[in-house]
């Protein structure tokens, strides 16, 4: 049996309003009767859908019903006019219409770079064909009362995760990104890279140029991303040649893979290396395969095509509190999607508060506020011309012209100047775009063969003329020819208003956005110049990436020194604005049970703290003099808070089952965000460790 209803009631009412009268009974009977007919083939949902888009199509010239009495006002002649007249008052009024079009081309131009900024933002890692099933696994851990995250996590959890849990298509551990010495006889080269399994190539869909995705299967391989092969070998087949890594180990390349996009999370990663070499090489990471409690790795996951990802983090979440003596940090794994990796990688207390996505927003308003500005600008100097326009409107009312008319000459005006606007911001935008890019940290493009961009060019010339255009064509076409033809016509006592209203907008935007550009200057001045703790002048930083470095670092030092040109020098394991490597496998004498604190821990040489230019505040620093200092641990004041010590000279701390004594308190550094809490660090002595 057939089914009969009707077509969406608002869209057929639109039809019979735009609609010729003469066809819209012809053309409304074929339209119900196409609908009756696709309803019972597809469906009310779809026959609704394309019922809508019939009647959009359909409202064109020759089919929409003329206005008070003319037979056509959307013939190629009168809009043909409509745009050559508002060119020649653009010539007439040169002056005017370069102030016009200059405001509105700036205005733009900002515009259109906030919004190439935010599409890039927005697009980021959407390059990855599995973008909606792969995540990365992290932890929410409880030091003290409030829960921290972190993406650190132990090598035994990959395993568990592979073995126990179906719902994963595809495990890989990987370390963080580092820096290596890549090597060929003739040349060596400084470039990061990663270490992962071989599930990660097909999870990240590895675009590969030569060789295989399964190209990390052997030990003793290396893929490279195109860039780098050309680095190294320049137009020379670089497939199975040797490379050695950090001059100690060689593997052989196996794979040519395309450059991630620099809107990835990957970008700085140039090539690929197996996690087994990787294991064999870090003598830690060998040491931890498996240690469920030493969470200094990555793990990402692709999940299973209908699998969620909130169901697997309830599934995984209390993996470790299961296990044989679950430790006092209590960790709660879970799933961070790869859609939320950029702009939602924020924490507290367990919650996801956002990221990134909050500058996205406000210099999204920004940009909408700098259009809102230009446009006023815009309004403000036409209705300031109004006088200049009031006898042509006149004349064109006393000939036939109606209001509508005027109104539409006036916006063809308006969008042949934003036209102007926009082919001119477009040119500023490409002009600009290097410069932006060395600011904003970006390679973003114009997206020239992107269909989105040019439909929402459409947009911006559509809504913008609109804007723009809509208060001068109804405030210009309002006046009455009479009055104005004699002389005598005079604004009315409130006609000035809305000019007024729009100038204090404009005012009040224009001092808002100051007032906000100097918060920002100030906030970024203040934590520039904020003290650090250290003295960074003169201070440089040099990876230890060869164990000729590192095995010979006396030496090193020794010759540095004598050369004049070196004040000090020292070594650490980890860099001075980085801060990780924390335990929570310390004690005291007076430490609260059952309180699990995070402190972290940084080892380095004896001049590590001359070479920085740390402020001992009590106690000594390390000395080369002192054998016993190999025990000696000096802490930085938020650790000598936390501890609680009156006096914390000669007082003891266990840690990694071994003792140690304080020495001495120095100034806390200020080494990741100004913005955050200074971590309770606290410094032993290592040569082993240095990096």
């Amino acid at each position: 049996m057939k089914r009969r209803s009707s077509p969406p009631r608002l869209f057929l009412r639109f039809f019979r309003w735009y609609c010729s009268p003469k066809l819209v009974n012809h053309i409304e009977g074929d339209l119900v009767e196409l609908y009756n007919e696709r309803l019972n083939e597809r469906g009310k949902v779809r026959a609704d859908a394309k019922f809508i888009i019939d009647v959009l199509l359909l409202c064109r010239p020759g089919i929409i019903r003329p206005v008070e009495g003319h037979t056509s006002v959307n013939t190629y002649g009168m809009l043909k006019s409509y745009f050559k007249v508002g060119w020649r008052t653009m010539l007439r009024s040169k002056a005017y219409s370069l102030i016009n079009i200059g405001g509105l081309a700036a205005g733009m131009t900002v515009t259109i770079l906030i919004g190439l900024w935010i599409w890039d933002e927005l697009s980021f890692n959407k390059n990855f064909v599995n973008y909606d099933r792969v995540a990365q696994v992290w932890q929410f851990v409880t030091f003290d009362v409030e829960k921290s995250s972190y993406n650190s996590l132990p090598i035994p959890l990959s395993e568990e995760l592979r073995s126990s849990y179906p719902d994963f298509e595809r495990v890989s551990m990987s370390s963080y990104t580092q820096e290596v010495i890549l090597g060929i006889p003739d040349k060596k080269l400084t470039r990061f890279g990663s270490y992962v399994e071989t599930d990660f190539t097909e999870m990240m869909s590895l675009n590969m140029l030569t060789g295989s995705r399964r190209g990390l299967d052997d030990m003793h391989s290396i893929m490279l991303s195109k860039t780098l092969a050309k680095d190294l070998f320049g137009g020379e087949d670089p497939m199975n040649r040797m490379i050695t890594l950090n001059e100690n180990t060689s593997v052989k390349v196996t794979g040519i893979f395309e450059d991630y996009p620099h809107n990835s999370s990957f970008s700085d990663v140039t090539f690929l290396a197996p996690w087994e070499l990787y294991t064999r090489m870090n003598g830690y990471a060998g040491q931890s395969i498996h240690a469920w409690d030493e969470n200094s790795w990555q793990i990402f996951v692709q999940l299973r095509e209908g699998s969620d990802f909130k169901t697997v983090s309830d599934m995984i979440r209390d993996i470790r509190m299961k296990l044989d003596n679950p430790p006092g940090y209590k960790p709660e794994f879970f799933l961070h999607p790869m859609s939320k990796w950029h702009l939602y990688s924020d924490f507290k207390n367990g919650v996801n508060t956002g990221g990134l996505i909050t500058y996205v927003w406000l210099f999204g308003m920004i940009g909408v506020f700098v259009l809102v500005l230009a446009c006023i600008n815009f309004m403000n100097l036409a209705t300031a011309r109004s006088e200049k326009r009031a006898k042509e409107v006149g004349l064109r009312k006393s000939v036939g012209s109606v209001r509508s008319q005027l109104i539409a000459q006036f916006l063809c005006e308006s969008w042949l100047t934003v036209f102007l606007s926009f082919v001119i911001s477009i040119v500023l935008v490409q002009l600009v775009l290097p410069f932006f890019n060395e600011i904003a940290a970006k390679q973003v493009e114009i997206l020239w063969t992107n269909p989105w961009f040019w439909l929402m060019g459409l947009l911006f010339l559509v809504i913008t003329g609109l804007l723009a255009g809509s208060y001068p064509a109804l405030y210009l076409s309002s006046f009455i020819p009479v009055k104005v033809l004699k002389g005598t016509f005079a604004p009315g006592r409130l006609a000035s208003l809305p000019r007024k209203i729009l100038v204090v907008v404009q005012f009040t935007v224009s001092i808002t956005l100051m007032i906000g550009i100097v918060v920002v200057f100030r906030q970024i001045d203040f934590a520039r110049n904020r003290p650090v703790g250290y003295n960074h002048s003169g201070l440089i930083e040099i990876g230890l990436n060869t164990p000729h470095l590192r095995h010979h670092f006396d030496a090193l030092r020794n010759d540095l020194l004598n050369s004049g040109a070196i004040a000090e020098i020292g070594g650490s394991n980890i860099s001075i604005t980085s801060d990780y490597g924390g335990t929570t496998n310390i004690s005291w004498k007076g430490k609260v049970p059952d309180t699990q604190p995070l402190l972290m821990s940084n080892k380095g040489t004896h001049e590590f703290g001359t070479t920085v230019g740390w402020k001992v505040i009590d106690g000594r620093d390390f000395s080369r003099d002192l054998v016993t200092d190999t025990t000696a641990m000096i802490l930085n004041e938020a650790a000598a808070s936390l501890m609680g010590f009156e006096d914390p000279k000669g007082e003891v701390v266990t840690t990694g089952g071994k003792e140690y004594t304080i020495i001495g308190v120095v100034g806390d550094f200020i080494k990741e965000s100004p913005f955050t809490p200074v971590k309770p660090s606290f410094f032993t002595l290592s040569y082993k460790d240095m990096n």
